[in-house]
């Protein structure tokens, strides 16, 4: 790295690891613990680049703080996990912008994530099998590697009911193309909403993946960027438990 970088990655580190510890400090312990982990490995490349003995010593008494707290918590939700105690609580107030699925779901998919199953009612006009869509895409970039996405949802009964089966053929035919298998049922008695992960990750929403408000245009911002769209107020409730549903 060139030392013309290292103000650069300082500043990156001390906002990861700013954010650890808001985490940190409202028991959000899984997000908290990824940011300790990013925010730990720029530091240890800004040690890498530095000359100056003294600002090595600050960046490694810095860095084993860090990794002694990001240890604390892992154990913390080990001990949780084996336990079957693990929950943790996210409230998304009206207009909080910065909750895109990205945000939301990166703590929770890891390298060995392969399968996930998706029951939300609403899945059925435009706005939501986009919201759909982008979860898909959202999959497709994470270091897990998906193969298998299961669909429960209820059929629009009206109009809009060919729209919404064949946005959803359109979209299992590109994850067909990407290796990718998009299992659809449909149910008439379909209520609660929730995401599972079979790494044992289960996420509660309680609007499901329609938590973002409209834009006001098509040139508005949020429009595109979906950290920056205001959200609906609701509630985000995270279980870990070591058997999910396979079939």
């Amino acid at each position: 790295m060139s030392l013309n970088n290292i103000p650069g990655m300082e500043t990156s580190a001390i906002s990861v690891l700013k954010r650890a510890v808001e985490l940190d400090q409202i028991s959000r312990f899984q997000e908290s613990l990824v940011c300790y982990q990013e925010g730990i490995q720029l530091l240890i490349d800004v040690l890498k680049a530095v000359k100056d003995d003294s600002k090595k010593v600050h960046y490694r008494e810095k860095i084993k703080g860090y990794m002694e707290r990001a240890e604390q918590i892992k154990v913390h939700l080990n001990k949780a996990k084996e336990e079957g105690k693990y929950h943790e609580q996210i409230k998304i107030a009206d207009c909080d912008t910065g909750f895109s699925y990205e945000v939301l779901f990166k703590p929770y998919i890891s390298e060995g994530l392969t399968e996930v199953w998706v029951e939300d009612p609403y899945i059925r006009h435009v706005h939501q099998l986009y919201n759909f869509l982008r979860f898909c895409e959202m999959l497709l970039k994470t270091q897990g590697k998906v193969k298998k996405i299961h669909l429960l949802t209820s059929q629009d009964d009206g109009d809009s009911s060919a729209q919404q089966v064949n946005a959803l053929s359109e979209l299992k035919e590109s994850l067909q193309r990407r290796r990718v298998d998009l299992d659809i049922q449909y149910s008439s008695t379909i209520h609660d909403r929730e995401i599972r992960f079979d790494n044992g990750w289960i996420i509660k929403i309680g609007r499901g993946l329609d938590y973002f408000k409209k834009t006001k245009g098509r040139f508005s911002i949020g429009y595109c960027d979906y950290d920056l769209r205001e959200c609906h107020e609701t509630t985000v409730d995270v279980f870990h438990t070591k058997h999910t549903k396979t079939s």
